[in-house]
């Protein structure tokens, strides 16, 4: 169990008074108690400091709260990415099938699977798949023919990569999504929906983690590309030939629909509706609930349906709900209008 002066030491923080004191786990202000760590990161929450009985507390550098006198403060830059470092020393191991082939698991035998590789109970391995290193394969993975998976990667339970799916290293798949699906094309022939066949593949880059329930189709020819680092959070839409950049945030109900371009760096909030042939700037952050239509610029923040500058849209907003009063008022003007007419009449 780490004490108050290992964690110090891990933030970078001067050792506390009561540095040898023991910690268990991380809890909030009001929940912590005397052998658990708490955090603050906004002056509203000044008096749940005061009150805390948490045997010490990470703290923003910028907040403006005087330091109460019987509480061990760890006072660092960024109090989230500080929380995240301390969270791994107690975060539970996630279980693993254990290294090898489980008895349960198909594998194909023109299949390479890599040194220390772990198969687990009903997993499907097709032909000329290629599985790297250290490799994990939770129960009910299906990696199609001619599927490369990279080192160290881990694919929970029920996970798909369809037929000739790349995926690099480091990479992390929750439970459920599917890679490779067929992109949605299809045109009226004058008679039905003739499907256009999607003959291209879905390329992830190293160090990408995709939550539950993701689909991420295949390119009606050469790649739909989600760049290294990308992060995607669960029920996300992901259609052909989309190219995502490195390191972009996609939070849960994005939609993105075919052709669309995402540059490095880019962020959609959630339920974020992305136009097919539309390119997203390097830097450029969407908010929640937003439909971008057009072009959005590098490092622009848009919000609203359709999307505009931020500042565009609240004034916008603003507006909008003042139109109901501006009703009225017209009106008005209009009945004396009517009255004056009447009165030179």
């Amino acid at each position: 169990m780490p004490t108050l002066s290992d964690i110090a030491s891990l933030l970078g923080c001067p050792a506390p008074a009561d540095g040898g004191r023991p910690i268990r786990g991380v809890a909030t202000l009001t929940d912590a108690t005397g052998d658990e760590l708490s955090f603050i990161s906004s002056e509203a929450f000044a008096a749940q400091l005061a009150a805390t009985r948490a045997a010490g507390v990470i703290m923003n550098r910028k907040l403006r709260i005087p330091p109460p006198p019987d509480k061990q403060l760890l006072v660092v830059d960024d109090t989230d990415l500080a929380v995240a470092k301390v969270l791994e020393l107690f975060a539970p191991p996630v279980p693993r099938p254990p290294a090898g082939v489980d008895p349960a698991a198909a594998v194909a035998p023109s299949a390479s699977i890599g040194p220390g590789a772990a198969i687990g109970h009903h997993v499907f391995v097709g032909e000329r798949a290629k599985v790297g290193a250290r490799t994990a394969l939770h129960p009910g993975v299906y990696v199609g023919d001619d599927v490369t998976l990279g080192d160290d990667c881990v694919l929970f339970p029920n996970v798909v990569l369809r037929e000739r799916v790349t995926v690099g290293h480091r990479v992390v798949i929750h439970a459920g999504s599917v890679l490779g699906s067929d992109g949605f094309g299809y045109r009226w022939d004058g008679a039905r929906h003739a499907k256009v066949p999607q003959i291209g593949t879905v390329v992830v880059e190293d160090d990408v983690e995709i939550g539950s329930c993701v689909c991420i189709d295949r390119a009606k020819f050469a790649a739909t590309r989600i760049g290294r680092g990308t992060k995607i959070d669960n029920l996300v839409q992901i259609a052909h030939n989309v190219q995502v950049g490195p390191h972009c945030i996609i939070v849960a109900n994005v939609g993105i629909a075919g052709s669309a371009k995402l540059g490095t760096g880019v962020v959609l909030g959630g339920q974020v509706a992305v136009r097919d042939h539309v390119t997203v700037g390097d830097g450029a952050m969407v908010a929640a609930t937003s439909a971008i239509a057009e072009d959005v610029p590098p490092k622009s923040f848009m919000s609203g349906t359709p999307a505009l500058p931020h500042r565009q849209s609240l004034r916008e907003q603003a507006a909008m709900r003042r139109l109901p009063d501006l009703v009225v008022q017209v009106r008005k003007l209009q009945e004396e209008i009517e009255e004056l007419k009447k009165d030179k009449g």
